[in-house]
């Protein structure tokens, strides 16, 4: 799948050189990864957020490689494919936002004709309403609209609602359908006095509680308009975003990826409201907080869910903490079968890494991931918390500490971040931590000089990786002296990352060849962008994914038929091969020398020992070592890392995780909801106990006697 590192650029100019070409200059910029897969509404959304705006009112332009005379647009899902397969090869691709020169870019009303009578601002109906940008044309005429029928939905004096809040809703629904504006008089819970928007206008409505009854009746209406109302339903400004979300709640429902794009579509057609992007997109966000609960909220049905996932699975770990001025607090987790599994099936290789959730932007997840046998990564440990700050990140690694063994020197892999490193050495004294290759090149690339050529830059990022993967001080140095060659600032930056925590050649740790944090490509995927779930649903989705994964794994492993896991066995397959053509001479029982094309290696078959240092390495034998067993009475797979072969990997995976009995389709069902109570900076919750808070008792303002209000006072 094709990705491309885009620069969003927004409020600078275009200026046109002498050769027809054109540059940009000023502004604001914003960068994110483009997957070929990604849909245009999808980046509106995107780009909405990032610039707090409303994407629909921008075109979006780029300029093909090597051409910057015309300007490209991006109108739909393929011309976002193809954009990211022009520059697949390139390092950044810059999109321009330029404001639309069809469509209005005031947040006003449209300017009135002579006839018009002045409007005073004031609240109008609900709340301030939100930006209204046509997206969609349909006739007039086109289908027959739900809001055809409001017509009645104000019949007359004498009319009764249930409560005031039915009122309002058939007040909207009225003014919709006559296309009108209104505002509140007077709009308390038994009385409500509403009048049209133009001041001079005599249309009125009034509704009051009858005495002896809870309804709402309307007593007085005068439905008479001399003003001269909009001529279209598109500058509507009653279509407010909770307005909009209670009509598309139950849709959304069913349909979790009703895009707003969709949503847009059908106000059009069926309400006749011509809606923005960016106003569908807020009814949608309001919906699902509404379906799903607000992320605080939900952060208080964690401790229950605690309970529940230790009592169901006995050994394992859940910590939940909360933190002052944190709506979420800090959740931590670590299943029994995940700790098994990784002391028992892992290599002692773990890595630290912080995800970003692309469907919830609210929290993040500290990820501990070990690697099985087969490469594939294996989740030890994760927490959910708002930010990864140096505090978060330190409480993540003590809880970590306390389900490890300690029988085994642990490697740690880690973006490079010193106060990170320094935690990390203060809670595990003595360990070996080495940085994750991928954002050590990612990094570099973003650093590389402009005046390279695109050939230059693609050669000094495969010298980087060149330069990992070195098992031998003398290979590092002839790559950084080629690198010297095509660019001193390139080789020079390249030697100041501390290769002694990334380059084999000098790398203390064993990787065994895995350098790179696989975990935000691992939960992204089992956590769908479009669902957008609360916090409780995303680590049941956590945990029903790690569950279906070691069951699935363990089965599959059940066929196999080698000592070796399938992608080890494949490896060594391969460098037999490669054996074969080398040649072997004897100097003792358990030392040869391994001869290609002038080069010589001593292998020690005993040590596992090999001076090209790629068996040390990797936990495989190398090409010299395999030559020695092609040509002697031994078998490759003795002389494997344990951790490669089959018998590991099923113990990786022995343990199964249990079920929660009480959650539904990732919907956790909670007894009580806890609040925070007194106390220090942290306060760990067990899940056992409920927080009780004790009530503040009111006082009278009349008489000052506690227990009553002023309103039921009878002095």
């Amino acid at each position: 799948m094709g990705k491309i590192l885009a620069i969003f650029q927004m409020g600078g100019q275009f200026t046109t050189d002498s050769d027809g070409s054109m540059s940009y200059s000023g502004g604001d910029a914003h960068a994110f990864d483009i997957k070929s897969d990604m849909t245009f509404d999808s980046l509106l959304s995107e780009i909405s957020e990032l610039f707090h705006c409303d994407a629909s009112m921008y075109t979006f332009k780029y300029f093909l490689p090597g051409n910057r005379r015309t300007l490209i647009t991006i109108s739909s899902d393929k011309d976002l494919s193809r954009m990211v397969d022009f520059h697949s090869d390139s390092l950044t691709t810059d999109v321009y936002l330029l404001k639309r020169t069809d469509v209005p870019t005031s947040t006003t009303t449209p300017t009135p004709s002579p006839t018009h009578r002045r409007r005073t601002r004031s609240m109008l109906a609900d709340s301030v309403p939100i930006d209204v940008i046509p997206i969609n044309e349909y006739s007039e005429g086109s289908a027959k609209r739900i809001c055809d029928s409001w017509d009645n939905s104000i019949t007359g004096v004498g009319q009764a609602f249930a409560s005031p809040r039915a009122f309002r809703d058939a007040l909207k629904k009225y003014a919709i359908a006559k296309n009108f504006m209104y505002k509140f008089i007077k709009n308390e819970g038994p009385r409500i006095s509403v009048r049209c928007a133009e001041d001079e206008c005599p249309w009125r409505i009034y509704a009051s509680k009858n005495s002896n009854k809870h309804e709402l009746t309307i007593k007085k209406f005068n439905d008479t308009h001399t003003c001269e109302r909009e001529g279209n339903r598109e500058h509507n400004k009653l279509a407010t975003q909770g307005w909009i979300a209670s009509l598309i709640k139950d849709k959304l429902r069913e349909t979790p990826d009703y895009s707003p794009r969709d949503i847009a579509k059908d106000f059009k057609k069926e309400y006749g409201l011509n809606l923005s992007y960016y106003q569908a997109w807020r009814g949608k966000s309001l919906a699902k907080k509404e379906l799903h609960g607000s992320h605080e909220e939900a952060s208080d049905q964690l401790p229950w869910f605690c309970e529940k996932l230790v009592e169901t699975n006995p050994g394992s770990f859940a910590v939940f903490e909360e933190v002052e001025d944190s709506k979420l607090g800090r959740l931590f987790i670590s299943f029994r079968a995940s700790i098994n599994g990784f002391e028992h099936g892992c290599r002692p290789l773990l890595f630290l890494d912080s995800v970003s959730l692309k469907s919830a932007r609210q929290w993040k997840i500290l990820a501990a991931t070990g690697v099985d046998g087969e490469n594939e990564v294996f989740p030890v440990a994760f927490a959910v918390i708002e930010d990864d700050s140096k505090e978060n990140w330190q409480w993540f690694m003590l809880q970590l500490k306390s389900v490890l063994g300690t029988s085994r020197t642990i490697t740690f892999v880690l973006k490079r971040q010193n106060e990170l490193e320094e935690k990390l050495a203060e809670i595990f004294p003595g360990c070996i931590y080495g940085y994750c290759v991928n954002s050590l090149i990612e990094e570099f690339k973003s650093e590389l000089d402009d005046s390279l050529t695109k050939e230059l830059k693609e050669t000094a990022v495969e010298d980087f990786a060149s330069a990992v993967h070195a098992c031998k001080v003398d290979e590092f140095n002839a790559i950084i002296d080629k690198l010297k060659a095509e660019s001193e600032k390139s080789a020079e930056r390249v030697l100041s990352s501390k290769p002694e925590y990334w380059s084999n050649a000098f790398f203390k740790g064993l990787r065994y060849g895995k350098y790179s944090s696989e975990a935000s490509g691992t939960f992204n995927s089992w956590i769908s962008i479009r669902n957008e779930p609360s916090i409780v649903q995303a680590v049941d989705i956590i945990r029903c994914k790690i569950m279906e994964m070691i069951y699935t794994r363990r089965e599959n492993s059940n066929a196999w038929m080698t000592i070796l896991t399938p992608s080890a066995n494949d490896k060594i397959q391969e460098e037999i091969i490669k054996a074969q053509t080398l040649e072997v001479v004897h100097s003792t029982d358990n030392i040869f020398e391994v001869r290609d094309e002038g080069k010589t290696d001593i292998v020690n078959i005993d040590t596992w020992e090999c001076t090209c240092r790629r068996w040390q390495v990797i936990g495989l034998p190398c090409v010299h070592a395999l030559a020695v067993v092609e040509r002697t009475d031994r078998c490759a797979s003795d002389l494997c890392s344990k951790y490669f072969t089959m018998v590991c990997y099923r113990e990786t995976y022995a343990m199964s995780i249990n079920p929660i009995g009480d959650a539904v389709n990732g919907i956790v069902a909670v007894p009580v909801r806890q609040r925070r109570g007194p106390g220090g900076q942290f306060k760990k919750l067990k899940a056992t106990e409920s927080v009780l808070k004790a009530k503040r008792p009111v006082t009278c303002s009349k008489c000052k006697v506690k227990g009553h209000y002023s309103r039921t006072c009878k002095a």
